[in-house]
């Protein structure tokens, strides 16, 4: 006989839900001593709470979540996609506008690529975009140094496995040639880390420049370098089946009767 599950969410899926942290910051922020539930203090992320339970971060009370919100930031190059980095590099969240409020990247640009970057303030949402079986396209322009036969391009769309690492088949295309550069539109659904740059370096070019031009259904446009824009919120729950806002709070609506 199974035990019931106690009810409600872990703690740390409901400080990420509520835009506090990321679940492993959330963790960490367990660990530190700094959430209380019920006005005890808490040691280890395996705790469940519910709706009922007051829950305070670094003493102040949780407020309730925001809706799901998402926007589209240009990345510049040279920014490391990381709440803090030990080498002490600009990160992107360095680079955001000060009157934002706390997000989280979908996914990553590496510290050389550029292009659309999705952020959030939902951790649920996010790890839901970032899930390989959402089965979102991610295109990319890549420049390379040297070309490529379309020979070669058949071999990422049917898929490579180098050193070990199987990476899935890519949709690839050659753009135009630029002198000893060239320039392809790559697409993947996957993304594992580096996976353009170590397919290209496996086929014996080199990538010195990644744009990302889009993450599923969200389009980089043109979002010059690092902007940022929020993406409308019926755009949201569209595309990521969210279902119609909660009403807001007012005085009710009267309907008149016809005369």
């Amino acid at each position: 006989m199974t035990d019931t599950p106690p009810p409600g969410d872990r703690i740390a899926k409901v400080l990420s839900r509520a835009g506090i942290a990321s679940r492993r910051e959330a963790e960490r922020m367990i660990e530190a001593g700094r959430i209380r539930v019920n006005g005890k203090l808490i040691d280890s992320p395996a705790l469940n709470v519910t709706g009922t339970d007051k829950i305070l971060v670094d003493g102040a009370p949780l407020k309730t979540p925001d809706a799901p919100r998402i926007w589209l930031y240009h990345k510049p190059a040279g920014l490391v996609t990381t709440e803090r980095d030990e080498q002490g590099r600009e990160t992107v969240f360095d680079a955001l506008p000060k009157e934002m409020p706390r997000v989280m990247s979908v996914g990553r640009l590496d510290l050389n690529s550029e292009g659309l970057l999705l952020l959030t303030n939902d951790g649920a949402l996010k790890r839901k975009m970032e899930l390989p079986a959402t089965g979102w396209l991610r295109r990319y322009r890549v420049r390379i140094k040297g070309s490529l036969s379309e020979a070669k391009l058949d071999d990422l769309r049917g898929g490579l496995t180098i050193d070990g690492t199987d990476y899935q088949p890519m949709q690839a295309s050659f753009d135009r040639q630029q002198g000893a550069n060239a320039w392809l539109t790559i697409g993947l659904r996957e993304g594992k880390n580096r996976e353009i740059r170590r397919t290209m370096e496996a086929l014996g070019v080199t990538v010195n420049r990644l744009i990302r031009i889009s993450y599923g259904p969200f389009q980089l446009g043109k979002l010059r370098s690092g902007a940022v824009e929020e993406v409308r919120q019926r755009i949201v729950r569209d595309q990521l089946g969210l279902g119609p806002p909660p009403p807001s709070p007012g005085k009710p609506k009267v309907q008149r009767r016809r005369r």
